[in-house]
């Protein structure tokens, strides 16, 4: 994404807190009108009213990605209200550690639903506005940005249900981005190693 960002706008999900809440106020510091979202709407709200008191524009939509319906209507909300969508980044994710044989399979579930399809239901979702976005100005570009981890590649004992859901998460994006080449909308996967955030 280049510097300039003015007359775009942008969606960040898990955007409450950490990475997405980070990525969030940079893209409107680079003029991107943001769309933050996430299921904790106090937090965007407090978000949202910064970074508009720092001279931005921000809207906090509460929704909860692992719901298609919210997922769909948190996109629309976003184009609703700006009348396009440019920049998505898919940042929502949730961590539980244990071992296999005894954690909870409500943990496995969770994971799988947040991490994996809470992103292609918001990527389904955003795709055909990314694409009209690419087409014209102000940059003949968009992008899709998904969050993962090197847990994806680098494996370890406790986390075999994470390392899957963040696998997959990299396989998925790089279909996509085969896919959507053609369509000017760029498909980025970025890899954090460990972060201080409240995932942990």
């Amino acid at each position: 994404m280049g510097a300039d960002l003015r007359g775009t706008v942008a969606l960040v999900t898990g955007a409450s807190s950490g990475i997405g809440a980070a990525t969030a106020r940079d893209l409107a510091a680079r003029g991107a009108a943001v769309a933050v979202v996430a299921r904790r709407k106090d937090r965007l709200d407090a978000l949202a009213a910064e970074i508009t008191a720092a001279g931005g524009s921000a809207r906090a939509v509460e929704a909860d990605v692992t719901d298609q319906a919210q997922a769909t209507a948190a996109v629309a909300e976003a184009v609703r209200a700006w009348g396009r969508l440019d920049i998505l980044v898919n940042n929502a994710g949730v961590l539980r550690r244990g071992s296999f044989a005894e954690s909870p399979v409500s943990d496995w579930e969770l994971m799988i639903q947040v991490n994996l399809l809470g992103s292609l239901y918001v990527a389904r979702a955003a795709l055909p506005h990314l694409v009209r976005a690419a087409a014209g100005e102000p940059r003949d570009v968009a992008d899709l940005v998904n969050v993962s981890s090197l847990s994806g590649r680098i494996i370890s004992k406790n986390s075999a249900v994470y390392h899957a859901t963040k696998h997959a998460l990299n396989v998925y994006t790089e279909t996509l981005r085969q896919e959507a080449a053609g369509q000017r909308v760029r498909v980025s996967l970025l890899e954090p190693a460990a972060v201080d955030t409240e995932l942990f």
